[in-house]
């Protein structure tokens, strides 16, 4: 496998030659190239090269062009305006770094030139509570930015910091002791099934613990025999996190992400780490005890009153808070697990915590120069009426009601539109629609921003949504299946037409799209490219008859660039972990 330099790159490598030769005195100057609607490119370097050097920026920019080789990459030079190039690039270089690209598994993308280690801490629910809409987020930024950093060569070590530890469990234990049955089953049980015995249980202890002091003061007693490590009540606390597994999984499944058990780190795992983390913090004088409590204080944060607000290590009462956890999972990841950057996908709303984390791990020397750690601090769910999602009753909405909803109404699109498809093949289809049109409306958002949860909108076959690309990518299979004896294959010596053109360039930047999705983590950029590919195909198919084409070749031309686009609308698609249909 090789890497296929992109057009604009191969462009800016000659025009940055050319003015090196024309000025030498500049050394390596850059030719600043950008895309142009008035030609394929722009070079714009010439004009504050000229200024810099005190010199004619038209004069620089004609001996730039001088020196240019015509021919094999660049078709047409203008020089405009004051310096600047135009610069159209030949068909035949479009269709052979195309051909290139389609010779290669990877369709001519590099891997990253230094990958490190990256671990990114996404999808955390938590033990014996239900996964709400508030789950969908953190799992589907998370899955794409695995799939993405993965496919660059980062070596990703995936963690999910499960909700599996604190007082609530004393309750839920100790009130299973006194109803020892209250979890059993008969024979293998479904995810519905645990989360429904799960959620009953909980229901239970909580009105116990609320109108039973005894009962209130035998839990907190468990709580710190959980927290000793006492072997009956670690067994109990086992079997709640087992039955919540096979719940977890149920949801993950039907959203289409893998989850690996030797993955899920809750916070309990870093249960033994607590004390030496506070014990270190203490020592090095990072964190003082203030009102009896281990605090960590900042010159920027204040509370409301204006007063220090500080980020609570340990309770006064001895009891660890989530900084405990947090900062001893840095210490994990770093030293053992040796990331050079540690990625959490987490709600906005937590910005101020994991700023206070990162400092504090920092001044702790736990976090160096050679490790960086970022949030990936995601927006809310909102409903069409732009307020927090919620059902009717003001309830959070459960997240598997609404994947269900999802593929329902995706199922009722793809049986309206299917052409000799069994009901089986209508209902696997369905799911990939619904479960695509969740994740694209998530991906297609920047990370940060909130976003309206509209399923009409989402499983729409127009407009800028996962089935309008899915129908695309299923539009190209149905051509290649009629091409008969025809077969894809790249003819440079061909003039493309406009729509074919425009479709090439664009098909070229894939690589330039994933390095930059890549370095940002921003996945909403590779979902706008791939929406962008399937509207210039969908002008390519309106304006340029494939199969009926004037000549055989053509007909191999344009077979080509539509198998060429179908297997980078597929790759990119699979990076949002979406999937992408044979047939609609």
């Amino acid at each position: 496998m090789a890497s296929v330099p992109s057009l604009a790159s191969s462009l800016h490598q000659r025009i940055a030659d050319a003015l090196s030769a024309a000025l030498p005195e500049a050394g390596a100057a850059d030719p600043l190239l950008r895309r142009s609607d008035r030609a394929d490119f722009q070079a714009n370097g010439m004009l504050a090269l000229a200024k810099k050097l005190k010199g004619n920026p038209r004069e620089l920019a004609a001996k730039v062009v001088e020196g240019l080789p015509a021919g094999d990459l660049i078709k047409e030079v203008e020089v405009s305006g004051p310096g600047f190039l135009n610069i159209t690039i030949t068909d035949e270089a479009i269709v052979k770094t195309l051909a290139a690209r389609a010779a290669d598994d990877r369709l001519g993308v590099p891997f990253a030139e230094a990958p490190g280690t990256t671990v990114i801490d996404y999808a955390q629910p938590n033990v014996a509570k239900e996964m709400h809409v508030g789950h969908l987020r953190n799992s589907v930024i998370g899955d794409a930015v695995v799939r993405i950093l993965e496919f660059s060569g980062e070596q990703v070590v995936r963690r999910h910091h499960i909700g599996d530890w604190g007082t609530q469990f004393g309750m839920l234990i100790q009130y299973l002791i006194e109803h020892p049955h209250e979890l059993d089953h008969e024979g293998e049980v479904s995810g519905e099934e645990a989360m429904s015995s799960l959620n009953r249980l909980y229901k239970a202890s909580r009105t116990l613990f609320d109108s039973d002091e005894e009962f209130k003061a035998r839990a907190r007693r468990r709580v710190v025999d959980l927290q000793a490590g006492d072997e009956e009540t670690l067994a109990l606390w086992q079997r709640f996190v087992d039955e919540s597994k096979i719940y977890f999984y149920s949801v993950f499944d039907k959203l289409d992400v893998e989850i690996r058990d030797e993955d899920i780190v809750g916070e309990s795992g870093y249960n033994d780490m607590l004390a030496e983390t506070c014990r270190l913090l203490e020592e090095s004088g990072v964190a003082v005890r203030s009102n009896g409590a281990l605090c960590v204080f900042f010159d920027d944060v204040k509370g409301p009153d204006g007063k220090p607000s500080p980020l609570i290590v340990q309770k006064s009462d001895g009891g660890f808070g989530y900084a405990a956890t947090d900062l001893s999972a840095i210490r994990d990841r770093v030293g053992n697990l040796k990331a050079d950057t540690l990625l959490y996908v987490v709600d906005a709303r937590q910005s101020l915590h994991f700023k206070m984390v990162f400092e504090t791990a920092r001044r702790a020397g736990w976090l160096t120069d050679d490790v960086k750690a970022v949030q990936l601090g995601f927006g809310t769910v909102l409903g069409k009426d732009g307020k927090p999602f919620k059902t009717r009753e003001g309830e959070t909405v459960r997240l598997v009601d609404l994947l269900d909803e999802a593929i329902d109404r995706a199922t009722a699109v793809v049986r309206e539109k299917a052409q000799d498809l069994t009901e089986e093949q209508i209902a696997e289809r369905g799911a990939q629609v619904g479960i695509g049109a969740v994740k694209y409306a998530d991906l297609s958002t920047s990370v940060s921003r909130d976003y309206k949860f509209d399923l009409d909108q989402m499983v729409s076959l127009n407009g800028d949504t996962s089935v309008y690309l899915q129908y695309a990518f299923a539009r190209i299979q149905s051509i290649l299946r009629k091409a008969g004896e025809a077969r894809p294959a790249a003819h440079p010596e061909l003039a493309l037409a406009p729509a074919e053109r425009a479709l090439g360039m664009h098909l070229d930047q894939f690589g330039e799209n994933l390095a930059e999705v890549t370095a940002s983590y921003e996945p909403h950029k590779l979902a706008g490219y791939l929406y962008q590919l399937a509207s210039l195909y969908t002008t390519f198919y309106a304006e340029c008859p494939v199969l009926k084409a004037e000549t055989p070749q053509q007909v191999e031309n344009r077979l080509f660039l539509c198998d060429l686009t179908a297997r980078t609308l597929r790759q990119g698609m699979s990076l949002l972990g979406i999937r992408t249909p044979e047939q609609l």
